[in-house]
């Protein structure tokens, strides 16, 4: 199980932080139980095929693209962890392709919580998780907006077909509800994120020597910078990660 440290900002306001040094025996257990879940639903593939198929991915993009899917696969191996029900699948429907809109959508009952990733290098300049935390927000929020600068596809229509797919067996009130908003968005009537449950998320790669600064930096982050992360609720996560080549090597079974 994922240990990390949370940080209660305000009733509505959580930091969730943790050092993923290595991938320990109890990861590696955690990861096979949840990755055929994680990457195609109720599908019931073998876990083998599909780690052939994950790695199979990774080897065909370039290196910020592998770098930003291990930090996503580890955030929904975490948030599954938290009981967060996911409402997708994480390997795209278009096959070789990257999702649009939103890097994740889960529920909780009758709360929908929707997730954008952000990673990078420790060696980047002026890298943080503040910084990269700012930046999934702000670009969930464009979205949701519709005056996103990278698409102006609508997020929801692609949160919907996910939605649909059979193996991820969302319910009927959760599909509803995103075609609800994915109508309105066609329609040109646009949300904000004040109206959702946001959960920003920042992965950072360790390139060289362990720096436990990175972490313990955004937990000393004033509170004014999360509230003025503007939502229905915000869980902000932050993992500081050794380096994504375990990760690959797992894929390949080289532990």
């Amino acid at each position: 199980m994922i240990l990390p440290e949370i940080k209660h900002i305000s009733e509505t306001v959580e930091l969730h932080v943790f050092d993923l040094v290595e991938l320990t025996p109890e990861i590696v257990k955690q990861i096979d139980q949840n990755l055929v879940q994680i990457c195609e639903g109720d599908s019931e593939s073998p876990l083998q095929l599909v780690k052939s198929n994950f790695l199979r991915f990774l080897e065909s993009k370039d290196y910020r693209t592998r770098m930003g899917a291990v930090a996503e696969f580890f955030v929904h191996l975490y948030l599954r962890q938290t009981n967060l029900k996911q409402e997708f699948l994480f390997f795209n429907l278009e096959e070789g392709s990257i999702k649009k809109g939103f890097d994740g959508f889960f529920s909780n009952g009758t709360e929908e919580y929707l997730v954008e990733s952000k990673s990078g290098l420790d060696s980047t300049t002026g890298i943080s998780h503040r910084n990269k935390l700012k930046e999934a927000f702000d670009d969930i929020s464009s979205v949701i907006a519709g005056d996103s600068r990278k698409s102006k596809n609508n997020p929801w229509k692609n949160a919907y077909n996910h939605a649909s797919h059979i193996d991820v067996g969302a319910s009927r009130s959760i599909r509803k509800k995103i075609k609800e908003l994915s109508n309105l968005f066609d329609n040109n009537q646009f949300k904000s994120a004040s109206e959702f449950n946001i959960i920003p998320c920042s992965s950072i790669f360790i390139t060289d020597e362990w720096n436990p600064d990175i972490s313990s930096a955004i937990l000393r982050a004033e509170e004014r910078f999360f509230t003025g992360l503007k939502a229905k609720s915000l869980k902000a996560i932050c993992l500081t990660k050794a380096s994504y080549d375990s990760f690959l090597n797992y894929l390949g079974d080289e532990l």
